[in-house]
Parts: structure tokens; sequence; C-alpha cells
């Protein structure tokens, strides 16, 4: 994909599609659920700064595109509260379609409808991969064995296809660690096919603490894999449990550097997007679109933190809102939008050191003043 390109273009203009896909998706939630509530929108932004295309729609709306593509927003209809602007421009709201006059309920419904938009259009695009190029399964096949280890020690050999433990047929390298996992220390019996003949293996897979509790470990990585195309009827679940299992996986990540059970060097920011990007197209549509799709997850994710200046920050003012009955005082949501800005500000700093090291420019401007 992108091959017609020079190659110093190539990254730029795959950032530009996955970046402008997920953005958009996210404000078309908020717009559409807007609409719904009653607010009138007033501009509807792909990018930050100078317009590069700008048009109005029938109903008022003004639609852009600018020059600086790292993000977008949406402008609705008297979003600011009524003290915090000048008579001049109160008296130019259209009743009833304001956003502050509105419930705290239709509100929270065009904050999250944004993040909720992401994990639809994620659930979309791995149903849509799942139903044409097909769903990826990994083999129970044997595709590197660790040295030393529980299946070494066992004579488990590479290409060696795992078709039962403890007499239960086994399909797929998931249930066979799933399996293992349960069974610390404990001796399980497979059953292994090699060269078109089956032989019975006894192992016992090692013990490694998990979050302060046991799991075994049989020391094999997965060799193999191959594609299941699904019905669209079938596709669509699947999507949903995709979905599902990179939210999980996303968040236990967190979580673990979080809990500091797991390194940052992971974190990675607009120019690790920007890179991948550029290597994933080369890999073919699929790959780019399944890309935009786990990025979908993410942002949906992201926006959804309890953070001010995010939209799960507004949620949290608006759940508060619910239970006190009014509005949390507005030097209240002041200091807690200073903090949420400071604290993105801060992860974006980060963010980004970890991308300029990945890229190798600090190791390169090190090596210069070495």
């Amino acid at each position: 994909m992108f091959d017609f390109l020079p190659e110093f273009l190539r990254t730029p203009v795959a950032f530009a599609i996955v970046l402008g896909v997920l953005v958009f998706i996210h404000e078309l939630g908020h717009y559409v659920a807007a609409r719904w509530v009653g607010v009138h929108v007033e501009t509807f932004s792909i990018g930050f700064g100078r317009p590069l295309v700008s048009w109005t729609d029938r109903v008022g709306t003004v639609w852009k595109i600018a020059w600086i593509p790292l993000g977008g927003y949406v402008k609705m209809h008297g979003q600011e509260r009524p003290e915090d602007v000048s008579d001049e421009e109160r008296a130019t709201w259209q009743p009833g379609r304001t956003f502050h006059e509105k419930s705290v309920g239709a509100r929270a419904i065009a904050v999250a409808a944004g993040p909720i938009a992401n994990f639809l259009l994620a659930i979309v695009l791995f149903a849509v991969l799942f139903a044409t190029v097909g769903r990826t399964i990994a083999l129970p096949v044997v595709g590197e064995i660790v040295a030393g280890s529980a299946a070494s020690r066992a004579g488990l050999q590479v290409g060696d296809r795992i078709e039962a433990i403890e007499g239960r047929p086994v399909h797929r390298f998931e249930e066979v660690q799933r399996a293992v996992s349960a069974s610390p220390d404990q001796l399980l019996h497979l059953t292994v096919a090699s060269g078109g003949a089956s032989r019975e293996v006894s192992v016992i897979p090692d013990a490694r603490d998990a979050g302060g509790h046991k799991v075994g470990v049989l020391g094999i990585r997965g060799g193999a894999v191959e594609y299941e195309q699904l019905s669209p009827w079938a596709a669509l679940p699947a999507g949903v449990q995709q979905t599902w299992d990179v939210t999980v996986q996303t968040l236990s990540g967190v979580w673990g550097m979080i809990a500091k059970n797991r390194g940052t060097e992971d974190l990675g920011g607009p120019l690790r997007i920007a890179q991948l990007s550029g290597q994933v197209a080369q890999l073919g549509t699929a790959s780019l679109v399944s890309f935009i799709a786990l990025l979908s997850v993410n942002l949906g994710l992201i926006n959804l933190f309890p953070i001010p200046v995010l939209d799960g920050g507004h949620l949290l003012f608006y759940l508060v809102e619910a239970v006190r009955g009014r509005p949390l005082p507005q030097r209240a949501q002041e200091y807690g939008f200073r903090a949420g800005l400071a604290l993105i500000l801060c992860l974006f700093v980060f963010a980004t050191w970890n991308d300029l090291g990945h890229i190798g420019i600090i190791r390169w401007v090190t090596g210069l003043i070495g």
C-alpha cells in the first residue's frame, strides 16, 4: 500500500489517514449526539489552526480542515456558562439550542458519544476484516522453545503440534496457554504430533508468580497461524469480542505501568504512531485497517480516563453535578482543568521523549555530544 508514493511521503500520508479517520469518527460521535439532544453545533474541525478548507452547511455548522493534523474538535453552541461570556455574546445564543441549558444527562450523552464512536469504529473494522480477510487463529504449534524450560526438559521440539492435553483436544495456542497457566508444578500429559506420527509427552510446567498467585509456564512460543473467514452474522459478535479483548489488554498494560511492574518504554505518542503508520501501511490495507481499529480502542479509552480536559473529566464533573444537584464551584472546576492540562502535557512530553528514543534521535544526539 502507498507503494506509488516516494518513501519520504509514505509515512506522513499514512499518518494523516490514520489520525484523520480516528479524529473524524470521534468528533462525529460528539456531533451526532449533540444534534440528537437538540444542541446546535457551530464548528466541526479536523485539525487545529488556520483552516485549509472550510464550508458552511445548511444548518449553519462550519466544517473545516485545519493545517495542524494533531486532533480536532466540535464547538457546541452555548458551551460556555452564561456568567463566563459577555452580554453581547449571550444575546446571540439561540434559546433551546445551547449546550449549557441542557440537562446533565443530555450533556453527558453528547460528551460520551465521542469515545463510544471510537469503540463502534473498532467493532466495525474488526468485523469487516474477519468477514473478508479472516480472523487470525494461532495454531497449537511449537515455534520456539526457551532453553532450560519445562518444554525443553520434556523433549518438545520446534514444529510439534499439541493435539490434546489430558485427553482434551486443543485447536488453538490460547487453549494450550490456558491449560498450562492453570497447572503450575502439576504433571500434564500432552498428545503431540510431528512428522505424521503422534506421541505422548509428560511435562510439569514451571511455576511463576503473577500478581500474587502462581501460574504455569511451559516455555514455548507459537509458530503458526491460519485465517478463518467468518460469515457477516458471525463477524460482528467476533468484532465485539476482539474490541473487548483489546480493551482489557490495554487497561491491563496501563495498570501494569501504574503498579510499576511493567516498564513505561511502550508508552508512545504522535511520533510513534506516525512511524508505525508508515511501517504498517507497507504491509497492506488489512494491516492498516487493523492498526486503525487498535488505535481507535486506545483513543476511546484514553478519552474516558477521569482527567479534566478529557471527555472522562467532563463526565466526572457531570456525575458530581448529578449527585450534588448543582455544578461544582467554578474555582474547583478551574483548578481541576489546570491540573488535568498539566498532567496531559507531562504525559505528552514523556511520550515524545520515548518516541525520540525509539526512533534513535536521542542516541544520535548523545553520540554527537559524546
